[in-house]
């Protein structure tokens, strides 16, 4: 059986009677990454050969910037993993990000280009330069015939307009290319004030009691990584169930590439810790308006000598979105497997995936579900003119859905965009499937019945609003309508004779909601009402 040795960051004092080998250097082979919503551990693997006594073995293909707490070493056949060094290597050519490089290698191409016009341009001039000596030296011969000495400038002057003309053409040339050079240089300069971690080196060293071959483990957590859940909500019609589609937004930039590596992404993040929170007593004191305690503190500065202050501010994190771009969900389905074994839910890709470190959004499909749903159109005409279509959706809690940004299609149609933050959902989950412009509402506020009257020492204003729908679909719809009563917190503030159209009523929070169903073409309305009482001399906002 082999036996495996473990060690983290134990650094072994070594015996001067042991025997020492020379440095060699291995590449590391990334074969597994867990992408966490914050951070992600990479696995990387060697094989290496070992002379008897202590080797030290520099591996390469290291990230940069590992978490060195989190850094494991194994070695297999009984090596012993004495110590490692971890180490950013900042002059190694992959100090360069991927888009810089690629800048430096246009550069690098341009600049040959400009040498060898530039040589083009020198020769031309010096031919140009023998030809105007020709011509002199011609023209100061004697012993040459008019006709003789003719056809010679004829000569001359051809040879030499064509030769400027070529000097002219590649002048221009090269104004150009020292104009795109320019520019490309500019870019690189802006490229390289970006964030940019270069990969690492991680230096080791083993004791082995004989020559032997050892199977190398390295795990280190890399924290310029993570992913943000994006979904894509198809609905083929108002009558099929919910098809949403699980995908994540992975960035990377830790200066090595993911190079067809087991990808799995983890809910989890180890930047939380894991210590358990601990109560401390709740006192209780008299408040203190903050306008005084204000005061007060400027007026003890005043006397104070200044001191050193911290300021510490939310951290807000964005969701990016998808590209809306629907992969094929089938064949994900059969290579993607959900493991909620643990605290956290991971999701394993059993297909190989290849990330480069440029910290770009990289899409990942996870997983498709289809989800029985019921439908119903919605609207709001106090806030939105418009019909919303919403699904219905319950049993959502085994999914495991994060909070993130949908892309909506309906009908096979993209409609938009929209959210999803199970935090905030109890029981039904109301996905909106965007606006239905074929029902049509509208709220009018009636003039004819509004009024405004003094009695005694109050004034009662009376409101009074319509609501009228209308379907152009081809299939009957049922409309959930909503809208609001005042509701007043002051007792000098009166709202009395509510005319709620049968609507159902919440006393406490004002809301009216309806249930309409409209055949084909059908229109309907809907009226209702109240009455303010308020004393003369004062204005109610709100109103």
């Amino acid at each position: 059986m082999k036996k495996k040795n473990l060690f983290f960051w134990v650094v072994i004092p070594i015996l001067g009677c042991l025997q020492s080998n020379a440095q060699t250097t291995q590449k590391l082979n990334i074969e597994q990454a867990t992408v966490f919503l914050s951070g992600a551990e990479l696995v990387s693997t060697a094989r290496i050969n070992l002379a008897k006594g202590e080797n030290e073995v520099l591996f390469t293909n290291v990230a940069g910037d590992v978490n060195s707490q989190s850094l494991t070493v194994s070695a297999s056949n009984g090596v012993v993993v004495e110590s490692a060094i971890f180490q950013n290597n900042y002059l190694a050519t992959e100090v360069l990000s991927p888009k810089a490089q690629e800048i430096k290698d246009s550069i690098e191409i341009i600049s040959a280009d400009t040498q060898a016009v530039h040589n083009k341009i020198t020769v031309l001039g010096h031919q140009v330069g023998v030809l105007w000596k020709n011509w002199q030296v011609s023209g100061q011969n004697n012993g040459l015939s008019v006709a003789e000495l003719a056809k010679l400038e004829d000569f001359i002057n051809a040879r030499m307009e064509n030769y400027l003309n070529l000097k002219t053409k590649e002048e221009n040339k090269l104004n150009k290319l020292k104009d795109r050079l320019t520019k490309l240089e500019l870019q690189l300069e802006e490229e390289q004030k970006k964030t940019y971690q270069p990969g690492g080196q991680l230096l080791v060293k083993f004791y082995a009691k004989e020559a032997t071959a050892s199977a190398i483990g390295i795990n280190y957590i890399v924290p310029n990584a993570g992913w943000t859940p994006t979904y894509d909500i198809m609905a083929d019609d108002a009558n099929s169930p919910v098809k949403l589609y699980y995908k994540a937004n992975i960035f990377y930039n830790s200066g090595v590439k993911w190079n067809n590596v087991k990808l799995s992404l983890s809910t989890g993040n180890p930047n939380e810790g894991v210590q358990a929170p601990v109560m401390n007593p709740w006192y209780l004191a008299f408040y203190v308006p903050q306008s005084y305690a204000y005061q007060k503190r400027d007026m003890s500065r005043a006397n104070q000598a200044p001191s050193a202050s911290s300021m510490g501010g939310a951290y807000e994190k964005t969701a990016m979105a998808g590209n809306g771009i629907v992969t094929d969900p089938v064949t994900m389905n059969d290579y993607v497997s959900v493991d909620n074994s643990g605290v956290n839910t991971t999701f394993d890709i059993e297909l190989p995936y290849t990330v480069p470190s440029d910290g770009k959004q990289h899409l990942v499909a996870i997983k498709r579900y289809e989800l029985p749903a019921t439908y119903r159109y919605y609207a709001v005409p106090k806030l939105d003119k418009d019909v919303f279509l919403q699904a219905k959706i319950t049993n959502w809690e085994d999914i495991n859905l994060l909070p993130g940004t949908t892309n909506i299609f309906y009908e096979g149609t993209y409609v938009g965009q929209g959210t999803i933050d199970p935090r905030s959902v109890k029981d039904t989950m109301n996905i909106s499937l965007g606006r239905d412009k074929k029902i049509v509402v509208k709220r009018v506020r009636d003039t004819k019945l509004r009024s405004v009257k003094m009695i005694g020492t109050n004034v009662r204003e009376t409101f009074a609003y319509t609501l009228t729908m209308r379907n152009t679909r081809k299939e009957p719809v049922t409309l959930v309508l909503q809208d609001q009563q005042p509701i007043s917190n002051e007792n000098e503030i009166v709202v009395e004779d509510r005319d709620l159209g049968n609507a159902v009523y919440n006393d406490v929070t004002g809301l009216m909601n309806w249930n309409v169903t409209l055949a084909p073409n059908e229109s309907k309305s809907i009226n209702f009402g109240y009455t303010v009482k308020y004393p003369k001399g004062k204005t109610v906002s709100g109103l």
